[in-house]
């Protein structure tokens, strides 16, 4: 019997089958790579964005303002659609796809050292754009700061409460599931590490991008760490140089499953869609031309 969440992907060149089976562990075939985005665009982008979303929201109403990150959420997510192999992760030693586009990060409740986290998942739609996705993100965000939980903060907060010769053998159970995908969907329905995408927006916390691992636990294989924004040097090829705003990423995949191409493929396209956000108002599945 199959997954509920992904098909089993049986078009792959020998190397594809036996790879996994070789290395068979998601944290030892990590990659990483840097990506800087010049904001120039962006920053006007936004600008004009929530202009139009202040002359549309009611008087005395806070808007919820388009922000750098959702842009990133939609550019990742519309990579994803575009870019097939980007929504593929390994389990039990086989390659799977799943069946739609997710992208997952934590929201904190309170920025303290005291403020707790809660969890938010994003599902996207083929026609989603970057208003639809400011929406669900902006639905995600009231609900998340709510008193209520999620669902996976939930069961953890029950299951930790247990003995702990109890919990030991429900981890190990539920990881013995986790392989074969039979994990019940009430417990991972917001878990992050069965989405597409898991971002963490550090620069909202006043850090730099880097490396963040990925798990073996659960299906994520592309991680996105979003930088603190400042101004740098963007160099010309006669050595000048022009400072611009900007912010860098860190993303970090599982390079088992496509070719270093195929993921240089995808960071340009990333790229593109970033520093041309007007791309983002087209639907996810709308083709665009990159090369």
């Amino acid at each position: 019997m199959g997954r509920k969440d992904a098909r089993l992907v049986k078009e792959l060149d020998s190397m594809h089958v036996i790879v996994p089976l070789l290395y068979p562990g998601r944290c030892d075939n990590e990659a990483y790579i840097s990506e800087r985005i010049d904001l120039t665009n962006i920053n006007a982008f936004l600008k004009k964005k929530n202009e139009q979303l202040a002359q549309r929201t009611p008087e005395g109403e806070e808007p919820f303002k388009y922000t750098i990150f959702h842009l990133i959420v939609t550019a990742m997510m519309k990579t994803i659609r575009l870019r097939p192999k980007m929504n593929w992760f390994i389990q039990n030693k086989r390659i799977y796809e799943r069946k739609e586009v997710t992208s997952a990060f934590v929201v904190k409740k309170q920025f303290s050292d005291h403020g707790a986290e809660a969890l938010a998942v994003v599902r996207g739609e083929d026609d989603d754009t970057i208003d639809t996705i400011h929406d669900k993100i902006k639905a995600q965000v009231f609900s998340t700061r709510s008193e209520q939980k999620d669902g996976s903060t939930e069961a953890m907060d029950i299951v930790s409460k247990l003995p702990f010769w109890f919990v030991r053998f429900f981890v190990w159970f539920v990881r013995k599931l986790d392989v074969h995908g039979k994990v019940p969907g009430s417990l991972i329905e917001s878990d992050p590490y069965y989405c597409s995408v898991v971002l963490s927006n550090l620069g909202s916390i006043k850090l730099r991008s880097g490396y963040h691992h990925l798990t073996n636990w659960g299906t994520n294989s592309v991680i996105v760490i979003i930088g603190e924004k400042k101004m740098r040097p963007f160099f010309a090829e006669d050595g000048s140089y022009e400072m611009k705003d900007s912010l860098d990423l860190g993303i970090t995949i599982d390079e088992r499953i496509a070719d270093g191409y195929y993921y240089s493929k995808s960071v340009r396209l990333l790229k593109k869609l970033l520093e041309e956000p007007e791309l983002l108002e087209k639907p996810l599945i709308e083709e665009i031309d990159y090369d």
